[in-house]
């Protein structure tokens, strides 16, 4: 990894499991804004968590990670508080680290097609299509995740090679179709309200969106591959947002990421 930001950042990661100290001089002290809502704010709300994992407990091993301007996302295998698969997205200014958004989920078997929620392709490819690929990811959002409109799903997704890393879903076209349809027969709605970023890097982009699952307000955080302009494959986390009452912090679980830069 020759990033220096890319690199910071996982740094950092890789500190909750080596309680390293060094790593942590990435992040601004005087100005560190937290959206995980179950840490409290600043540096000291970050060092307030980590005293509280057992000891030798935390492993952390960061699979993907990628650079869009001052935006740098990862997708990581953790065992933090028990096994769980994690979206983190940090904000630089400076070269420090002065804002953190994530999503978290409890890590899961593998789906009917036998793909975990972590694993597949890592090298960043295709530089050069970085911004068309943002597009065409949010204008897939925009019609089909939030609109509903799946009439020209085949413009977005490639039918012939669609690989899926959400634990309930099939490969292809048809393992989406039946997960949806599982979903409408339970009477689960799932619905995105708001794209509230869109980060690339090549040939994968990250989209942060809110909406709500089976009635609970929700934060979506979708990797993309793209291949010759279409999506070929796709992992994802789901967390639900928590009440009010519960936050540890009140910076929102997406703060003003729009406005930072978050969106295409």
């Amino acid at each position: 990894m020759t990033d220096e930001l890319k690199q910071k950042a996982t740094n950092v990661l890789k500190a909750i499991e080596t309680g390293e100290s060094g790593p942590v001089a990435a992040i601004n002290a005087e100005n560190y804004v937290q959206h995980n809502l179950t840490v409290p704010d600043g540096l000291a709300g970050f060092g307030e968590v980590l005293a509280q994992l057992p000891e030798g407990s935390a492993r952390v091993e960061t699979v993907r990670v990628f650079r869009d301007g001052d935006f740098v996302f990862s997708h990581t295998d953790y065992d933090f508080f028990g096994p769980k698969i994690g979206f983190d997205l940090f904000r630089f200014e400076d070269g420090l680290i002065v804002e953190h958004w994530d999503n978290l989920i409890e890590t899961a078997p593998a789906n009917p097609s036998g793909r975990t929620q972590i694993d597949g392709p890592t090298d960043v490819e295709d530089l050069e299509a970085t911004d068309a690929n943002k597009a065409l990811v949010l204008k897939f959002v925009e019609t089909v995740l939030m609109a509903g409109d799946t009439e020209n799903l085949t413009d977005f997704i490639n039918p012939d090679y669609y690989r899926q890393h959400n634990p309930s879903i099939a490969d292809g076209l048809d393992g989406l179709g039946a997960a949806l349809a599982a979903f409408a027969e339970q009477g689960i709605v799932m619905a995105y309200d708001t794209i509230h970023g869109v980060f690339g890097e090549g040939n994968f982009v990250l989209t942060v969106s809110e909406g709500s699952l089976g009635g609970a307000a929700s934060s979506f955080y979708d990797l993309f591959r793209i291949a010759d302009g279409r999506i070929v494959e796709h992992w994802d986390i789901i967390e639900t947002i928590a009440d009010e009452a519960d936050r540890a912090n009140q910076n929102g679980k997406f703060g003003a990421l729009a406005t930072v830069g978050g969106r295409a």
